[in-house]
């Protein structure tokens, strides 16, 4: 009885703990909302106002947003919560948030269903602090909802195994996260696959909710097929897929140079040849210590430079941890390390590996595989594992302290460029004082600059789809706007020509990069990225 309340007063502390560091300061840790978070958030406006995405279609499947056509789920997700808090950060990132809340929820649901108390609480514990589940609580990211969902599904499943009605939510949960985020349309068929071999003896207990589990997934997947092939997960590809043009004029410059016959060149260098070795190359780059646990991933919006997904203290412990599930040889261990192995595939199959947001399904695994771990090691000392394990708990604490110091302090600081910081002050000029001008140019340098006027201006969707001045096209896989109502949005290469037209009047306001316009305008204000560098100017022209 002393061990429950025990495990109750740790999960009730690991839980007020995770609250804390998703919802503390959520407005302005990350520093800025990014593109894709204010796409996500001006579209479920759009949604909650007209039934529309900011395109024009009605309820879609897929948002074509900038040309990457995200999945729905994150969207519709949000169309309360924009509802509640309107077109701000937490109107954007507390759906995030509460699925980070969630996620601790599910590990513990999950590990009820496993093993015992102990690898339960290290578990729920882990995954509050660590600092992989910290970022993606603290941003509007589909994947966040995906990996939930996930979860979610596998927690019915196990649920299912004693109540075969669980295993048609099990169905449903696994089948929206087609709809959530493109990766899961590899990994969640994979996971699903490697559940049914596993579970084969136990599932064949009661077949017909297996096969009406199934026919629920496999709607969902029909329903997805064709747009992913068509579409969405195939735009999205182009943009991260491997086999870009880049690699297609190396391979030429590879065959153009090589002293081999022509015919000879062409079977040693071609897209295969190419291919297999950077997804394999890319497969281990996800699994290395350095990614895990020391240096992070290529992305400085995923991942904190300098810091790796996990603390490092934890890699000794994730190495026991195999060695533990190897030993014991247990059917749900050994799923563990499957779902490890899977979800690494999306990641090694496109670029900028690694990558911490198309890995995210990791997470779940290497929490669970670290616990057995510390579990295991703190048995070891028997009598005196309380002696071994307090220390231990310190330590992740304090690691928590300097992850989070950094995080929030000389991280926001030194890269707030990659959060596009300054959008939001711009759009605070403008209301302030951009009544008096008849046009307003900015620049596009720091990306997609309509998005975020529409965003923290409020505009209305209506009215934005129908404005006469709406300029917008498809070019290089990609959707760009040039102008709506009074303001025009220029490439930064452009700006100077497109002011030497029109300047003297004193009827136009120009916000552009540093330093690019000419002398002989009147300048009115800078805005700094917070470490004090420039990002915009704001001129008269």
């Amino acid at each position: 009885m002393k061990k429950i309340n025990l495990f109750y007063v740790v999960f009730i502390l690991s839980l007020i703990l995770t609250a804390v560091i998703r919802l503390y300061s959520l407005s302005n840790i990350p520093p800025a909302l990014n593109w894709d978070e204010v796409s996500l958030g001006y579209n479920a406006f759009s949604i909650l106002e007209t039934g529309k995405d900011e395109w024009g279609n009605t309820l879609p499947l897929s948002f074509k947003g900038y040309g990457d056509y995200k999945l729905p789920g994150y969207v519709y997700l949000d169309v309360p919560f924009i509802a509640i808090f309107g077109l701000n950060e937490w109107g954007v990132r507390l759906p995030s948030a509460i699925l980070g809340i969630g996620f601790i929820i599910l590990i513990s649901l999950i590990l009820k269903e496993l093993t015992n108390i102990h690898v339960r609480s290290w578990a729920i514990f882990l995954g509050a602090i660590s600092p992989w589940t910290i970022i993606i609580s603290r941003i509007a990211l589909e994947a966040h909802l995906a990996l939930f969902l996930t979860t979610l599904g596998f927690y019915f499943f196990l649920m299912g195994l004693k109540n075969p009605t669980f295993l048609l939510y099990s169905g449903f949960s696994f089948g929206m996260t087609i709809f959530s985020y493109n990766s899961s349309r590899v990994v969640t068929p994979l996971l699903i696959i490697a559940l049914g071999l596993l579970f084969l003896k136990e599932l064949k207990s009661f077949k017909r909710m297996v096969f009406s589990s199934l026919i629920i997934f496999s709607l969902f997947f029909a329903i997805a097929l064709p747009k992913a092939l068509l579409q969405d997960s195939s735009a999205r590809y182009k943009w991260t897929s491997i086999l870009d043009e880049g690699a297609i004029n190396r391979i030429n410059e590879l065959r153009g140079s090589s002293a081999l016959p022509p015919s000879l060149a062409m079977v040693t260098y071609n897209k295969v040849t190419y291919v297999v070795p950077e997804v394999l190359k890319n497969y281990v780059l996800h699994l290395d210590p350095r990614f895990l646990f020391l240096t992070g991933g290529s992305n400085y919006q995923f991942s904190v430079p300098g810091s790796g997904m996990f603390y490092p203290i934890l890699a000794p412990f994730f190495v026991y941890g195999f060695w533990v599930i190897f030993k014991e040889r247990k059917k749900w261990q050994f799923f563990m390390v499957v779902w490890l192995l899977i979800s690494v595939i999306p990641a090694a199959i496109t670029r900028d590996s690694p990558h911490a947001l198309r890995s995210l399904m990791m997470i779940l695994p290497v929490v669970v595989i670290s616990s057995i771990g510390l579990d295991k090691f703190v048995g070891l000392f028997k009598n005196k594992g309380a002696f071994v394990k307090l220390p231990l708990i310190f330590v992740l604490l304090v690691n928590l302290y300097f992850f989070w110091n950094n995080y929030s302090g000389e991280y926001a600081k030194n890269y707030s460029w990659s959060w596009q910081y300054g959008y939001k002050e711009v759009v605070n000029y403008i209301k302030e004082n951009g009544g008096q001008y008849e046009k307003i140019y900015v620049t596009k340098k720091y990306g997609e600059p309509h998005e975020f006027l529409l965003f923290y201006m409020g505009w209305k969707p209506q009215q934005y789809r129908n404005d006469p001045n709406l300029s917008r096209y498809f070019r290089s896989d990609w959707y760009w706007v040039d102008s709506f109502d009074k303001y025009v949005f220029v490439n930064d290469w452009e700006v100077v020509g497109k002011v030497d037209r029109i300047q003297g009047t004193g009827d136009s306001l120009l916000i552009t990069s540093p330093g690019n316009y000419p002398d002989d305008v009147k300048f009115l204000k800078t805005i700094n990225f917070l470490d004090g560098k420039p990002a915009f100017d704001i001129v008269e022209i």
